[in-house]
């Protein structure tokens, strides 16, 4: 568990059935008490179960543990190798993913890691080389299953052709400028992206992208706004403003996926796409540090 991400409690939650909203609080996350108790009646994935935690923390592991139904808390993180079907690697803090993710990787355990996979070009390299290796790793931001970005592409008929999209959100680049990268690639269906270009400043980042055809598109991410996450779509007939909200449902549907990927032994998310999306990332920040030069990516 990585600060203030308090995924190993609500998707602890979501595929387990239960929670006790009592700790959850007392840890400090009431929104995720709140969104859990909204949902109550959705809670559980059928054939799935999360039965080990590990945390940095025995006193974590064992709060995750009451709080969630966890049965087993283990010591060492390489305890969990021949007790679990699969990981879910649910930190945010990428600079981390590869030695935690070593283990599992060298055991052949199928592996969920959270975004974003990587923040730099060496431990992409790396998560690259074990897929194409045939080792199992899924990695994405659970925007790409937003609810209402996937229903906003059943209405793509009354905009005419795209011309142009934005995003907006909250925090900081590397682990909430994923979000939106996310959300936006999806809902374009994983352009290439061709060019990145950092217009902003640290804190104030934008960032105009450049994909393959000659689509355009531009990423807002600021510390000091209320808090949001919006996708707006402009073509020539029309244009939707998108407001992401639905936490649990993309949640959710994330954890389904990950659970049918293993059920097939193959993860159903195209590791291309997410490369692309982690690459982009990187190159923005790239531009940053470059005073705004247009940073290009090999397709």
């Amino acid at each position: 568990m990585s600060a203030g991400n308090a995924h190993p409690y609500s998707w602890s939650a979501i595929i387990n059935g239960l929670f006790d909203d009592g700790e959850i609080n007392r840890v400090g996350y009431p929104g995720v008490s709140a969104y859990l108790t909204a949902n109550r009646d959705l809670l559980g994935i059928p054939g799935a179960r999360v039965t080990h935690v590990w945390a940095q923390d025995r006193a974590i592991s064992e709060s995750i543990s009451r709080a969630v139904g966890v049965d087993h808390v283990v010591d060492r993180i390489t305890d969990l190798i021949g007790q679990v079907d699969a990981v879910i690697l649910a930190r945010d803090d990428p600079e981390h993913h590869v030695d935690m993710a070593r283990p599992f990787i060298d055991a052949g355990v199928p592996l969920f890691i959270d975004k974003p996979l990587a923040d730099s070009a060496g431990d992409l390299a790396y998560f690259a080389e074990q897929v194409a290796g045939g080792r199992f790793i899924m990695s994405c931001s659970s925007m790409r299953y937003a609810t209402e970005l996937r229903a906003v592409k059943n209405e793509f008929g009354a905009l005419g052709h795209l011309q142009l999209a934005t995003a907006v959100g909250k925090k900081d680049w590397i682990r909430y400028g994923v979000h939106m990268l996310e959300g936006l690639f999806m809902v374009l269906d994983d352009p290439t992206p061709v060019s990145v270009r950092h217009v902003g400043r640290e804190g104030g980042d934008v960032v105009y992208l450049e994909f393959a055809g000659g689509f355009q598109a531009t990423v807002h991410l600021f510390m000091d706004i209320a808090l949001t996450f919006q996708i707006s779509l402009f073509g020539k007939d029309g244009w939707r403003l998108v407001e992401v909200k639905n936490w649990f449902g993309m949640f959710r549907d994330n954890l389904i996926e990950f659970i049918r990927s293993v059920e097939e032994n193959r993860p159903r998310l195209d590791f291309t796409k997410t490369e692309a999306i982690i690459c982009t990332l990187l190159a923005a920040r790239e531009s940053l540090a470059e005073g705004g030069k247009t940073v290009y990516l090999n397709s």
